[in-house]
């Protein structure tokens, strides 16, 4: 939209007709945009015009200089100069008989007082030693729209790094009894064994410990796969009978009552493949190779045996580790009920782990118990960055920004490329308006747990590109996607993503009255300004300043609402 003014004080007109009309302003002033507007952050406009034909003295020199006022402020652009054909000074030269055109750039920093401000332009000048300093500002155009800076990094929800915690954790012991060729007679030898004790001491300790439970235990027997089938069957059979037997009789001493799951292989072809690709026998690729060629069993034990001179070598070495029985033990170590973890975290994080000590964090519902829990995993663990990170999402909610940026670079020194932990810190430097480190760390943020593809619409949208900003928001129903829709008057997509938000806020509802407003439905802006309102009470001051609700300025119902 585009306004021309033709304004001219009445000082302005005693200096224009006065002898030999010694200053002319440029006339039929144009501002693009109109409103001003935000992108990026920033205010910028063209501002156009004229001076007519045989009114710019040829001695003449005029400075214009764009001001933006707003409230006891004022922001002072950048001074053109233009000069008459005569003139001695520099500047852009202004021809008397033709007149010329004239044009200006204005651009600043945008900050929140801003909302409520007036664009002029201020005159000096001078027609040969007679100076011009007292000539009324001229005003060119009345605020600012600011939707833009809707757009906030807060919109984006953080990645928590989580704790890995488990309340039961399963542990797994096992021993081998081995067996004599062709035999399933147990020897004291291979049940008075280290490891078999060591497994009989750990099925007795997992009974009787309030902390440990026995979750499966299991007796297999296996042949190896040389002889018959039928009495490899045989063999594995009795071998595992005769295990359990013996681990029934020990348990039933130890006043173990368990369920036992019994197995049987055959003929362990896989455990003798494993034990040729350890092994350091000569030629033992070849034997793998006929493993690979033959799947049928006898054929197998056929072209092994064919192969003399590595045979022996299999038989002294690999065969009789595959006549066995194993035990398995498998034991749930069960840890601190979620009371104690609590109690401890309080009295004593000492003596809880750092999963424990991140695990209680979550327990807490109070961000300042939270807080807390993790500056103690931080003390205790400082070479840990979970703590860190998800202590500056806290900093970050209560919008100590600066802390929170601290909390994540002090992760990222532990973890540079955490996705995660880079998703974090890119938000709190959009928030911080650093938008260069927030590029830095969304280049590195590819799998973080959080909704990536919106933080990248947010930045896309608070640098001003909102081309990239609708690609990367897609389907998403944020605010901030909204605030994109309605940047590129989308309003019935802006009308749609914002009744699809989760969990609508006070910002939710201002900007479903701001479409309201552009799309001049009255009821609309009516309604989402008095939820806005109701769930924050300084939107009430926003909409008093914000020029989206030019046209409604005046109406009693909206002067009523934000009064």
């Amino acid at each position: 939209m585009k306004k021309s003014f033709i304004l001219l004080s009445a000082m302005a007109m005693m200096l224009l007709t006065a002898c030999n009309k010694d200053l002319q302003k440029p006339e039929d002033l144009t501002v693009n945009p109109d409103p001003l507007t935000v992108v990026g952050g920033m205010v910028n406009a063209d501002i156009t015009g004229s001076f007519p034909e045989k009114k710019f003295v040829k001695k003449g020199v005029l400075n214009v200089t764009p001001v933006l006022k707003y409230g006891e402020e004022e922001v002072v652009g950048e001074t053109v100069t233009y000069v008459g054909e005569k003139a001695k000074e520099n500047g852009k030269t202004v021809n008397y008989k033709n007149g010329g055109k004239y044009s200006q750039h204005f651009s600043c920093k945008y900050v929140p007082a801003m909302a409520k401000s007036e664009l002029y332009l201020r005159f000096t000048g001078k027609v040969g030693k007679k100076e011009y300093n007292d000539i009324p500002d001229m005003k060119i155009a009345d605020g600012i729209m600011a939707t833009a800076q809707m757009a906030s990094a807060n919109d984006n929800k953080g990645a928590v790094t989580p704790d890995k915690f488990q309340r039961v954790i399963q542990e797994m012991q096992e021993a081998d009894i081995k067996f004599l060729i062709q035999q399933a007679n147990l020897r004291n030898s291979e049940t008075q064994s280290e490891a078999v004790k060591n497994l009989q001491a750990a099925i007795k300790d997992a009974n009787d410990n309030e902390h440990k439970a026995i979750n499966k235990l299991e007796v297999s027997g296996y042949a190896s796969p040389d002889g018959g089938e039928a009495l490899n069957e045989k063999l594995a059979n009795q071998r595992q009978k005769a295990a359990q037997q013996f681990l029934q009789k020990q348990m039933k001493k130890d006043k173990v009552n368990a369920a036992i799951e019994s197995n049987i292989t055959a003929e362990d072809w896989e455990g003798f493949q494993k034990l040729m690709e350890n092994s350091n026998i000569q030629d033992k690729d070849l034997v793998l190779r006929v493993l690979k060629m033959y799947s049928d069993p006898e054929e197998r034990e056929a072209q092994i045996k064919s192969l003399s001179a590595v045979y022996k070598n299999i038989a002294d070495d690999i065969l009789p580790a595959l006549r066995r029985s194993r035990l398995i033990l498998t034991t749930d170590l069960i840890g601190k009920s979620d009371e104690e973890i609590s109690k401890l975290a309080k009295e004593d994080a000492s003596q809880l782990s750092l999963e424990e000590l991140l695990y209680a964090a979550s327990l807490e519902s109070d961000k300042n118990e939270q807080a807390k829990i993790y500056k103690k995993a931080i003390d205790l663990y400082p070479n840990d960055y979970r703590a860190y990170n998800n202590l500056g999402m806290i900093y970050f909610e209560e919008g100590n920004t600066a802390e929170a940026r601290r909390c994540y670079s002090k992760a990222l020194e532990i973890e540079p490329n955490n996705a995660n932990v880079n998703y974090n810190a890119a938000i709190a430097a959009m928030a911080e308006g650093d938008m260069q480190k927030a590029e830095e760390y969304l280049g590195k943020a590819a799998g973080t747990d959080a909704d990536l593809n919106a933080a990248m619409g947010t930045y896309y949208t608070m640098k001003g590109d909102y081309q990239n900003a609708k690609k990367a928001y897609g389907t998403a129903a944020t605010n901030n996607a909204a605030v994109q829709q309605i940047l590129d008057e989308d309003y019935a997509g802006a009308r749609q993503t914002l009744a699809n938000v989760k969990n609508p806020n006070a910002t939710t509802s201002y900007l479903a009255a701001i479409v309201g407003a552009r799309t001049n439905d009255r009821e609309a802006v009516y309604s989402n300004l008095r939820t806005a309102i109701e769930k924050d009470g300084e939107m009430k001051a926003k909409a008093q300043t914000d020029i989206e609700f030019a046209k409604f300025a005046e109406d009693e119902t909206f002067q009523a609402i934000v009064k």
